[in-house]
């Protein structure tokens, strides 16, 4: 039992359809990752071994971490740096193969940092699919010149084939900053007219909000309420963020 239970606002358990967070592992050590999911991982939905880190670290610290947040019933998947590195090499079929043996049920397709023409990536997506994985996939690019060049319209196009070809969640890329990206200008705040003309044109529960800063995970739970997706949260905001959601901080208190 919670300590003053009595005071909480009550969530959806999981596995949880709506109200999802995904945080992002850069590299935790097997037993800080343990002792932060002992405290926290019911809060945890999706994590996401962040960009390539995966490849500089032990396949069997990789495999126990893996096991270990399927046991909290969280979602561990690749991220999409490393598809992206898998596609240019021409090892696809290496790259689901390992990831198979290392337990992950899920991988981000994603072309931020690379140029994929996008019926590959629609076509990778469908492969991935059909190997086993539950796809998460990522529109937008990493350098702020490059994703600026992409419309609005042309993003939501994006999305939705993305989703039609089988992915179960589309995350809008706000990189690891959230600032002068997407959704968000110079200063980290959120283009309001443009989430709004995202939403006008697209299922917003099929969204996945990367949002790693305070300010930007209030103003989504405000606007939306506390069951928005959120994604690329710090390992060290993960009670932070699930207090705004409860209405127990400031920022929240009376708005939930």
């Amino acid at each position: 039992m919670k300590s003053f239970e009595f005071l909480s606002k009550k969530r959806e358990q999981k596995p949880r359809k709506c109200g999802i967070t995904m945080v992002l592992d850069k590299g935790l050590g097997l037993e800080t990752a343990e002792s932060l999911m002992n405290i926290s991982g019911e809060y945890v939905d999706y994590l996401k071994f962040g960009w390539g880190t995966s490849i500089v670290h032990e396949q069997e610290i990789i495999k126990a971490k893996v096991e270990m947040y399927k046991n909290h019933q969280i979602t561990p998947y690749t991220g999409g740096t490393l598809f992206e590195l898998a596609y240019m090499a021409g090892k696809l079929d290496e790259f689901f193969t390992e990831a198979h043996e290392l337990g992950f049920p899920a991988i981000e397709i994603s072309d931020g940092s690379t140029t994929i023409p996008h019926e590959n990536k629609l076509e990778c997506i469908e492969m991935a699919k059909s190997e086993g994985f539950e796809v998460l996939s990522e529109v937008g690019k990493k350098d702020p010149a490059l994703d600026k060049e992409l419309t609005l319209d042309e993003r939501i196009k994006y999305m939705q084939e993305e989703l039609d070809s089988g992915s179960s969640l589309i995350i809008v890329e706000a990189r690891e900053g959230g600032k002068n990206i997407g959704i968000f200008d110079k200063s980290g705040n959120a283009k309001e007219d443009e989430i709004d003309y995202i939403l006008d044109n697209f299922n917003g529960d099929k969204i996945l909000w990367e949002a790693p800063n305070k300010d930007q995970q209030v103003f989504f739970i405000l606007k939306l309420g506390n069951t928005v997706n959120l994604g690329n949260v710090s390992s060290e905001d993960i009670t932070s963020l699930e207090t705004l959601r409860r209405g127990l901080r400031g920022d929240t208190v009376g708005k939930i």
